[in-house]
């Protein structure tokens, strides 16, 4: 049988695609993730039923008899002849195996991979990381690979995905910082070495001046009835550089209280309310080392500003 059907070609591939589906999803290219996520479920889904029995691989829907006599090793084809089941089937056959449970969302992701959806792609598909991670968890128990082998630097974010303790904002967050951290780390990857320290340690955030054209990201919701805010530098919970968080006046509105906002433009993480801010668990930036870099913003109300340009990569 050729080489590409085998189990540890279908393992490779679907190794590759979910490591490149959660790069997608943290670049917030959603459509991409869902063909990378789709791709990666059903080579992982043919991996286990080549471990079983290569004839599981045979689509029946033409009633040829040649592939279930190659997929048996009893019958030499041209490659380019030879189809496998398709990752519907793929899935229903290990369902039927009893070694996957039916789930409604790992069916809508395998509709919006083949297009079949009759929904926006990126807005369905955002939310299904966690099904992605659920899934390749019983697929990869059920061939013996563990978490790590297959998920390289993205186990923890993954990890994370699956975890049932943790609350859904605190869970987001987390696979969050961890995307852009890899996503931060991987523009150095070319670059001579050093070259990423060097960034970090000379590291300025950006501090928005009070002008007509400040970022929307800060001034969009400013406090009700509040006359000012607080802009101070923190540490990235993701890159370690330097990171602009925004911080509301108390109720004294006499000095800063709650960090409600946090952008780093060494990263472009960016988290928003307070309860994200406090689930990346970024320090106050009283309490560092750092004397914290502050700007005093005043006015009554939203300031009318453009919307921020998107971030393209040079």
């Amino acid at each position: 049988m050729d080489d590409s059907l085998s189990f540890e070609s279908f393992l490779e591939g679907a190794k590759k695609a979910a490591q490149k589906a959660m790069e997608d999803h943290g670049r917030g290219e959603y459509d991409e993730f869902a063909l990378h996520a789709g791709v990666a479920i059903e080579r992982l889904a043919k991996a286990v039923l080549v471990t079983r029995n290569p004839l599981y691989l045979v689509e029946m829907r033409n009633g040829n008899a040649d592939l279930l006599l190659y997929f048996g090793g009893d019958l030499e084809l041209d490659t380019t002849k030879v189809r496998t089941v398709g990752a519907k089937e793929a899935l229903q056959r290990l369902r039927r195996m009893g070694i996957l449970p039916s789930d409604s969302q790992l069916d809508l992701l395998i509709e919006l991979r083949n297009g079949t959806a009759h929904t926006t792609v990126g807005d369905a598909a955002k939310t299904l990381l966690p099904t992605l991670a659920e899934t390749t968890a019983v697929l990869l128990t059920a061939v013996g690979t563990t978490f790590r082998v297959f998920w390289g630097r993205w186990s923890r974010a993954v990890i994370v995905a699956v975890d049932k303790q943790l609350d859904e904002i605190r869970r987001d967050v987390e696979i969050r910082i961890d995307q852009a951290r890899h996503l931060f780390e991987d523009r150095f990857k070319d670059l001579p070495e050093g070259t990423m320290a060097q960034v970090l340690t000379a590291s300025e955030p950006h501090v928005p001046r009070f002008a007509p054209g400040l970022d929307a990201r800060w001034l969009n919701e400013l406090p009700t009835g509040g006359h000012y805010f607080h802009l101070a530098a923190v540490d990235c919970p993701a890159c370690r550089g330097l990171a602009t968080v925004r911080l509301l006046p108390s109720e004294e509105k006499t000095v800063p209280s709650s960090m409600d906002m946090l952008y780093c433009d060494l990263c472009n993480l960016y988290l928003t309310g307070r309860d994200e801010v406090k689930a990346s668990g970024v320090g106050s930036p009283f309490q560092s080392n750092r004397p914290p870099r502050l700007i005093t913003i005043t006015g009554v109300g939203p300031i009318p500003v453009l919307a921020p340009e998107p971030t393209t990569e040079s």
